[in-house]
C-alpha cells in the first residue's frame, strides 16, 4: 500500500511539474509575441515624431522672418511635448499589459 502512494504522489508531483513547465512556456510566448508589439509601437512612435519633426523644420525653412520661424518652433514643442506624454503612457499601458498577462499565464488563469 505504501508503494502505491509513493507512486500516486510521484504521479501528483510529475503532472504538477509539467503543468508549471506548460505555464511557463505560454507565459514566455506571450512575452516574446508582446515584446514584438512594443517594439512596433515604438517603431511607430519614432516614426511619427521625425515626420513632425521634418515638417516644422520645413515650415520653417519657408518662413518669412524670426517672428514665424521662433511661432514654428514654439508650436512644434508644445505639441511634441504633449505627444511625448501620450506615448509614454500607450508605452506604459503596454507594459502593464503584458505583466498582468504573463503572470495570468504562469499562475494558470490565462
Amino acid at each position: 500500500m505504501a508503494e502505491n502512494t509513493t507512486e500516486s504522489a510521484g504521479s501528483k508531483a510529475g503532472a504538477a511539474t509539467k503543468n508549471a513547465g506548460e505555464q511557463m512556456n505560454a507565459a514566455g510566448e506571450a512575452l516574446s509575441d508582446s515584446g514584438a508589439q512594443l517594439g512596433l509601437k515604438m517603431l511607430d512612435q519614432a516614426e511619427t515624431n521625425t515626420a513632425e519633426a521634418f515638417k516644422a523644420m520645413r515650415a520653417a525653412a519657408q518662413a518669412n522672418d524670426l517672428a514665424e520661424v521662433m511661432r514654428i518652433q514654439s508650436e512644434y514643442l508644445r505639441e511634441q511635448g504633449s505627444r511625448s506624454v501620450s506615448q509614454a503612457r500607450e508605452i506604459g499601458e503596454l507594459i502593464a499589459d503584458f505583466g498582468r498577462n504573463a503572470m495570468g499565464r504562469m499562475s494558470g488563469r490565462r
